[in-house]
């Protein structure tokens, strides 16, 4: 349980630095960058110097850090403690996703995201596969949670 949860802790984290290596490293996307692929979805590169939705954008980035660091212990310490394979696997893959968060701070002082969704005046936030893993592991600690009440 707990190597399993490790490493789709450590897959999210690679998926996401690998994409952010490819686009920006690689591909030398600077910002601003537009291709739509579909009427509700846009490939892109805006950079965010909040956290989630813009927020905190006005903090120092030293600030913000430790805010994020604070974070990310409360979540491993909930981790180690969790005794469900599926509050253990949802928290290691919450915790890859916030790593590579803190990794953009570091790297790029900014949170590069790629994925816009809209519909009509309707615009979804732009976001990344780091955004998508904390999702995808809060999704499944709801679900252990809703499992848990069953039983």
């Amino acid at each position: 349980m707990t190597v399993l949860s490790l490493a789709l802790g450590a897959d999210a984290f690679i998926l996401d630095r690998v994409h952010k290596f490819i686009q920006i490293e690689t591909f030398g996307w600077k910002g601003g960058e537009f291709h739509p692929l579909t009427p509700f979805f846009d490939y892109v590169l805006v950079w965010n110097t909040g956290i989630s939705y813009g927020l905190l954008t006005g903090l120092s980035p030293t600030l913000l850090l430790l805010v994020m660091g604070a974070a990310l212990a409360f979540i491993a310490v909930w981790w180690w403690r969790a005794d469900t394979p599926l509050a253990k696997s949802g928290l290691a893959i919450v915790l890859g996703g916030a790593l590579s968060h803190i990794t953009d701070r570091l790297v790029y002082a900014a949170v590069p995201d790629f994925f816009h969704l809209h519909w009509g005046q309707y615009s979804f936030y732009v976001f990344n596969i780091a955004d998508m893993s904390i999702t995808l592991g809060v999704g499944l600690l709801l679900l252990d949670t809703l499992r848990a009440r069953k039983s």
